[in-house]
């Protein structure tokens, strides 16, 4: 059938807002009916050309998304339709070693290896622009009006459930709640320094209440970000620069837990310099992969650790819900996330904003 989509098929150049195709589900493959999708970083990065997985065009970007189950394929049956669901940006296959050890992030199946390029786990797609296959975000492509996802993506939701706020927890909130509760594992009374105060790094602040820190340090270049830190939960804030001497004055020694989001090399650095010795720093932020970390080794030498994340580690079924619900007894803010709501037509503008800096989440919605 045809849908609308914002469809990527030059990198730089504005998403071009077209109809194109998209078949029905096949076996293990549901197809949701996209209520709304979040504008984040990595679409950005893809746009531009610096994304790895995002090569050949056509290409179908968008992953942060929640909607309406439309149809599902042969053996589907987690899900039918009718059902709301958040769409996980991973699908764990629940059978290989690293799911095994319950590293469902690090899943090896085939069906979510293939998703990572953009395509069904037969690796063909489901969506043709002009005759053509084109791949999707983590096979996912949620800047559409439908999308063709495996099963193990599709967490249930209540019936209820504002899919403009719940889309924000596939990608922004669980990558930073997750960083700090599955990956740092920060625990009550501690210390923690936030860099970067967009849509992830906000969530880091949250988490970080979640947790029980009971200092929070938010740094940001932007005031007005800092402001929204402090809405959140930062108990202090910093500019970015000179991290070490900065945090120093409001903890002395460093912070217990520290969480790079801004991807930026440098910034890494400092930010790990910020940690007081036996203290934990989170890479968040996806740096360029052909610049060196600059990384201070000897603070490796006082057992200072320096850890990665993908997505916040989460284990979709057991994350996604838990968020959902922290939502819905109020300790979990997303309302304040969403700076605006846009339509399809609307995401070339939105882009520019969400470049700007200008806001924390963009959300498109559809009809």
């Amino acid at each position: 059938m045809l849908m609308r989509a914002a469809v990527l098929t030059a990198f730089g150049a504005p998403l071009e807002v077209r109809e194109v195709e998209i078949a029905d589900p096949g076996p293990g493959e549901v197809r949701v009916r996209i209520g709304a999708s979040g504008i984040c970083g990595s679409d950005v990065k893809a746009l531009d050309g610096g994304s790895p997985a995002v090569r050949r065009l056509p290409f179908v970007l968008g992953h942060e998304s929640a909607g309406t189950v439309e149809s599902v394929g042969e053996g589907v049956t987690g899900v039918a339709p009718g059902d709301q669901v958040i769409i996980a940006m991973n699908g764990p296959c629940g059978r290989c070693r690293e799911c095994g050890g319950g590293r469902f992030h690090l899943c090896g199946g085939a069906a979510r290896m293939a998703a990572v390029a953009g395509t069904m786990r037969d690796g063909t797609t489901r969506v043709r622009v002009d005759g053509t296959g084109a791949r999707t975000m983590i096979g996912i492509g949620s800047f559409a009006e439908y999308a063709v996802v495996n099963e193990p993506m599709c967490v249930r939701i209540g019936k209820d459930a504002p899919l403009d706020v719940m889309c924000l927890l596939a990608c922004g909130v669980v990558t930073g709640v997750g960083a700090v509760l599955n990956v740092a594992r920060v625990v009550p009374g501690s210390s923690v320094l936030v860099v970067g105060c967009g849509g992830v790094g906000l969530n880091v602040v949250q988490g970080a209440v979640l947790a029980g820190a009971t200092t929070i340090v938010a740094a940001d270049l932007v005031e007005a970000k800092l402001e929204l830190a402090r809405e959140f939960g930062a108990t202090h804030t910093v500019p970015a620069t000179g991290l070490a001497g900065r945090v120093g004055e409001i903890v002395r020694g460093g912070v217990d837990y520290a969480f790079d989001v801004t991807g930026v090399t440098e910034v890494l650095g400092e930010t790990f310099a910020a940690t007081r010795p036996g203290g934990t720093t989170v890479m968040v932020g996806s740096p360029p992969r052909d610049r060196p970390l600059g990384v201070d080794p000897g603070l490796l030498f006082a057992s200072r650790r320096l850890m990665g994340t993908q997505g916040g580690d989460a284990a979709p079924l057991r994350d996604l819900p838990m968020l959902a619900e922290q939502y819905a007894l109020g300790r979990l803010d997303l309302d304040r996330l969403v700076s605006e709501r846009v339509p399809l037509e609307g995401i070339n503008e939105a882009i520019r904003r969400v470049r700007g800096g200008a806001v924390a989440r963009s959300v498109v919605v559809f009809d």
